[in-house]
């Protein structure tokens, strides 16, 4: 099996604390333009997994709960736990079969009970040091006959794509959140990897990349996102603050030529009883 590299958490905190705090003005917004981009991504791919009448699901760090609310209103799954640091936009909008848990899922004294046919989590392992430990602790989580489910950003500015306002920016962004955070997303590739290794059977994975369009939810939610870690990308020296001001003009101009990230999405099955591994 192939390792990603775990790394040490940053001195200058976490996701929640350092950048993108949820008592911060406009945080339960910014996370929604997110969802609008990506929710009918995984959605669809819920629905082909079979997802539906009878299942019991466990959402981690579920934001401000828009999958956890599809998964029940369209999806029509038995319940949901939807599990966050910070519980406050998914109490804000409770729905019928929705449990809410405040937890964090790395630590020891987070106790989620019981066994899931689906376990999901989006844009959060990326975030975090403890990638391998905890996508073997999701597993557990998984019943026999069930599914996880994982989705992380792919970062698509390559050395090789063209140098714009956006481009620059995007590197300082993911630099500044790996310093500050220590956000890592070079390490998203192995997802299928990590899966097998934890016992899953069979693995598959696929990527979506939505387009960015002027005025559309995913450029308004990296403008914003860029707002919120400004700090963390002056430190990385890669950009001042014209060079943000530009970026976020060019997102929101008919001059935008841009890639987003996509947002790689894996899926394992945990084995039946009885049924032998490959």
């Amino acid at each position: 099996m192939t390792t990603a590299p775990q790394g040490d958490a940053p001195d200058g905190g976490r996701y929640g604390e350092a950048v993108f705090r949820p008592g911060q003005e406009g945080e339960g917004e910014r996370i929604d333009y997110g969802a609008l981009a990506y929710d009918d991504i995984t959605m669809a791919r819920l629905r082909e997994l079979g997802v539906g009448p009878g299942w019991r699901c466990l959402d981690v760090g579920a934001g401000t709960g828009t999958v956890s609310r599809r998964l029940l209103e369209e999806a029509g799954v038995e319940s949901v736990l939807a599990v966050d640091r910070d519980v406050r936009f998914l109490a804000e909008r409770p729905a019928p079969g929705l449990d809410v848990l405040e937890g964090d899922v790395t630590a020891p004294g987070t106790v989620v009970s019981g066994r899931f046919r689906l376990v999901h989590a989006r844009f959060l392992l990326m975030h975090l040091p403890e990638r391998e430990r905890l996508i073997r602790a999701l597993a557990e989580l998984v019943e026999p006959g069930g599914v996880l489910v994982l989705g992380d950003a792919v970062d698509l500015t390559s050395d090789r794509t063209p140098t714009t306002p956006y481009t620059e920016v995007m590197r300082a962004m993911w630099q500044g959140l790996k310093d500050s955070i220590g956000t890592d997303v070079s390490w998203v590739p192995a997802y299928p990897d990590l899966l097998r290794g934890a016992g899953l059977r069979p693995v598959a994975a696929e990527i979506h990349v939505p387009p960015l369009v002027p005025g559309g939810p995913l450029s308004r939610f990296w403008a914003d996102t860029w707002e919120r870690s400004r700090e963390a990308m002056l430190a990385t020296g890669l950009v001042d603050d014209a060079a943000i001001d530009a970026g976020i003009l060019y997102l929101g101009s008919e001059e935008c030529a841009a890639l987003s990230a996509g947002m790689l999405t894996v899926w394992g099955h945990k084995p039946e009883e009885g049924q032998e591994q490959g």
